[in-house]
């Protein structure tokens, strides 16, 4: 008996957003037969070899690529060895993307498979851990991020248009009055005035950085503060807006690459 065959098959969902499905699976031999979806389908293979029929060929992906199928592309799924096949995939509607790209020729990845850099990174954030929620201004901000990634993947070229200065301005500014609580795209595009896409695209032009890790940056800033006086990591987390004491640790090693209370023990005072 192949040792494949020892380990179970499992699909693991992720809680609904509202936006878009993200499982996580493992199939040891046979995984789903030829079917089609009305989305696409975004992900990517965590360990062994995931085959799949797709446009007239057969595919292979390996750690390390970007699986994008098309909307309504035939397509089945099993593993290419006895190893069985692990991965990650998302759903996205193409009417979502096109609120994004705002009426562009929807992006083609030519083989199922991309090898593009870009793509493998802006889709990071939405196949993460699958146990992991994403935060609402997070998702937001990796569509945006992936719509685009996958224009350029696909050969297209980035729509020039002037930023709104003035209705990005506002949204920053709503930002830094609501560290303390939960802020979404809606929030700031009704602060903006301001489609949530446009606000996307002016907000990255004009200040060099993403509303979602605008906002991070920021209540890490307020945080270090906060710790830097004398407050306990726990009450600075929470009142910089993290939902606990752990998220704050994890976004901080991300950011300055050590823990929070490393950087205070170091503090000269």
């Amino acid at each position: 008996m192949p040792p494949a065959a020892l380990k179970q098959d499992w699909i693991l969902r992720a809680a609904p957003s509202g936006q878009l499905e993200r499982i996580e699976a493992y199939f040891g031999g046979h995984g789903y037969g030829m079917h089609r979806h009305d989305t696409y389908a975004i992900g990517r293979t965590l360990s062994g070899v995931q085959s799949f029929h797709y446009r007239r060929g057969l595919r292979h992906s390996l750690p390390g690529g970007t699986i994008v199928l098309h909307p309504d592309e035939v397509h089945d799924g099993q593993a290419g060895t006895e190893a069985g096949f692990h991965y990650r995939m998302i759903y996205v509607e193409p009417a979502l993307i096109q609120q994004i790209l705002g009426g562009r020729q929807l992006p083609f990845i030519p083989g199922g498979i991309s090898a593009d850099p870009r793509l493998y990174a802006a889709s990071a954030s939405l196949l993460q851990d699958t146990h992991d929620p994403i935060d609402p201004l997070q998702e937001d901000d990796a569509l945006y991020e992936l719509s685009h990634a996958l224009c350029a993947a696909a050969g297209g070229k980035p729509a020039r248009r002037s930023a709104d200065y003035a209705a990005a301005e506002r949204a920053r500014q709503y930002i830094h009055a609501s560290l303390e609580q939960s802020i979404t795209l809606e929030q700031l595009s009704a602060a903006a005035c301001t489609d949530r896409w446009s606000l996307s695209r002016d907000f990255r032009a004009l200040f060099g950085t993403s509303p979602y890790r605008y906002v991070m940056l920021r209540r890490l800033d307020q945080a270090r503060r906060l710790i830097a006086a004398g407050m306990p990591l726990a009450q600075a987390a929470a009142a910089s807006g993290f939902t606990d004491q752990s998220h704050l640790t994890r976004r901080h090693v991300q950011t300055y690459g050590m823990a929070p209370d490393r950087w205070r023990r170091m503090l000269r005072r």
